[in-house]
């Protein structure tokens, strides 16, 4: 199921392959809607209803990129969809409807010494598709298009998997297994649109359910990498789910942090915590909105983030998954 989540392309606003995905997969398991920004808003009926509203959130659009320039030449450019950095882009091969294309920018050999010292921007690349000339190229793309990583999805090593759009299809798979399975308090499961723009389908869909306690599904930033010590690893393949007590949008209820960690502990789950206060998700959004709302953000280490590379580690997903069942079970207990 991952595979085929991560395969799919999605940025946001354009979410449509991974709804009906999600859709397909969900109907028969699950109330659901979809909301006026797209996102899909699922009640799934437990043993028990609980006296407060449970919700749970994953977000189905990824990082990309959109056409807004097509030259006399036959090249295009590009804008970043959601927070990306230019200098992993060079090189990679994209995807515009259908039609594979390379971004390039000038030769290193043409930069001049100042060029050479600045990391370059989106303004300084371009999409090369093959075409001759913009009459050419606009057979193809139009302006506002959406472009995609190309990227296959690999198992490698001692159990990691690469691939583009980790970031958030892994909560989304985890949400529809959460969904297929016998839960012991009905919750409302969220697969929200725009969250890489700002955490907006999040905005709506909390005001819609108006929950008490919501968890947060995510891939968070890892930097475990050689050279990197102390508290710039942040978090660490291989260590479990991340349980965050604060990030750049939220402060995280302090009761449900503590209930968490506590949990794993217990049940002998590995989890860990993020030793940066960097990064944000729909937890920014869902926190503050109708009356408020109590959160709790759990979130997949991974490496690369945001690229067309991103990388995590299978333990983890599994340690979160019992982590899930084990906290679900007990939350209000």
């Amino acid at each position: 199921m991952l595979k085929e989540l991560c395969l799919l392309n999605g940025t946001s606003g354009r979410e449509t392959a991974v709804r009906d995905y999600i859709i397909k997969e969900i109907k028969d398991y699950c109330e659901y809607s979809v909301d006026s920004l797209g996102s899909v808003i699922a009640y799934k009926k437990g043993a028990i209803e609980p006296a407060n509203k449970l919700m749970l959130c994953a977000h189905m659009d990824e990082v990309g990129f959109i056409v807004n320039y097509v030259t006399d030449e036959g090249y295009f450019k590009i804008s970043p969809v959601g927070g990306i950095d230019p200098r992993v882009v060079i090189g990679k091969r994209v995807n515009v409807n259908g039609a594979i294309g390379v971004v390039g920018s000038k030769a290193v050999h043409l930069l001049s010494a100042d060029e050479k010292k600045k990391a370059p921007s989106f303004e300084m690349l371009y999409v090369d598709i093959g075409a001759v000339n913009k009459e050419e190229a606009e057979k193809l793309v139009s302006l506002g298009d959406p472009v995609y990583f190309e990227s296959e999805y690999i198992e490698f090593g001692n159990g990691y998997v690469k691939s583009k759009a980790l970031d958030d299809r892994i909560g989304c798979m985890m949400l529809i297994k959460l969904i297929k399975s016998d839960l012991k308090y009905s919750a409302y499961f969220c697969f929200n649109v725009q969250e890489e723009v700002g955490l907006r389908g999040a905005a709506c869909t909390a005001f819609s359910v108006n929950p008490d306690v919501s968890i947060i599904l995510e891939a968070t930033t890892a930097a475990d990498l050689d050279g990197v010590s102390g508290a710039d690893r942040c978090c660490v393949l291989g260590n479990g789910p991340v349980i965050s007590y604060m990030d750049n949008r939220t402060i995280y209820d302090k009761a449900l942090y503590e209930k968490a960690m506590l949990c794993a502990d217990k049940n002998g789950i590995k989890a860990q915590t993020k030793t940066r206060i960097a990064g944000g998700n729909d937890a920014g959004s869902v926190q503050t909105s109708g009356n408020g709302c109590r959160v709790l953000a759990i979130s997949l280490p991974c490496r690369y983030i945001h690229s067309g590379s991103s990388v995590v580690k299978m333990s983890d997903i599994e340690e979160t998954e019992k982590l899930l069942k084990a906290f679900l079970d007990s939350i209000y207990d």
